[in-house]
Formats: C-alpha cells, sequence, structure tokens
C-alpha cells in the first residue's frame, strides 16, 4: 500500500503561479491574456488550500475582478479626460497588483 504525500509550500511548484503573472502583464498590449489568466486561474482544482500558490491565485483573481470596475465607470463616463484619468488609474493599481504579487511569489511570501 503507497501512500502519497500532499505537496507542502517548500516542495510545491509555483510555475503556474509565474506564468499567470507573465499573462496578467501582457495586459497593455492585449486584453485577451488576462482573460485567458483568469480562466486558467478558475480551473486550478489541485492546488491545497492555505498554501502560497493558493494565495496569489487567490490575489489574481482578486486583481482582474478589481480591475473590471475601473474599466466600467471609465466607460460610462462621459468626460473624455475623466474617462481616461479612470482607466489610467485603473491601470496604475493593476500593475501595482501585478508587480507586488510576482515579487513576493519570487521570495516565497504569501500575499
Amino acid at each position: 500500500m503507497t501512500t502519497q504525500s500532499l505537496p507542502t509550500e517548500a516542495t510545491q511548484d509555483n510555475t503556474v503561479g509565474h506564468f499567470l503573472y507573465a499573462l496578467m502583464s501582457a495586459f497593455p498590449l492585449f486584453f485577451i491574456p488576462v482573460l485567458m489568466s483568469f480562466w486558467l486561474n478558475l480551473i486550478q482544482k489541485n492546488i491545497q488550500p492555505n498554501t502560497l500558490l493558493a494565495s496569489h491565485l487567490r490575489w489574481q483573481r482578486l486583481s482582474i475582478i478589481g480591475l473590471c470596475p475601473f474599466c466600467i465607470v471609465g466607460y460610462l463616463m462621459n468626460p473624455m479626460w475623466l474617462s481616461i484619468s479612470i482607466y489610467l488609474l485603473g491601470v496604475m493599481w493593476f500593475s501595482y497588483r501585478i508587480v507586488k504579487g510576482w515579487l513576493s511569489l519570487n521570495e516565497g511570501l504569501m500575499v
């Protein structure tokens, strides 16, 4: 009878997290990689809860969901200068979340 051990944080492969951060960082060029990253994030079922990777997947989901209100409000604003300001604020916030999350993942810190 063999027993399988669950991956611990020390042996857990964080390649998925790095790949999803890379897809998210391509958002200035195309918005499709962000949507693909969100979809890939949602289908990750074999990730153990309360691990480093699980916290980063949650951080990524909340970052993408948090970008949506900026896009919607920016689209609905009538003056062009206000719309562009809201878009830029959303892009800066999203960029901050990507950089902070990716650096934390490289250092092995939970976010």
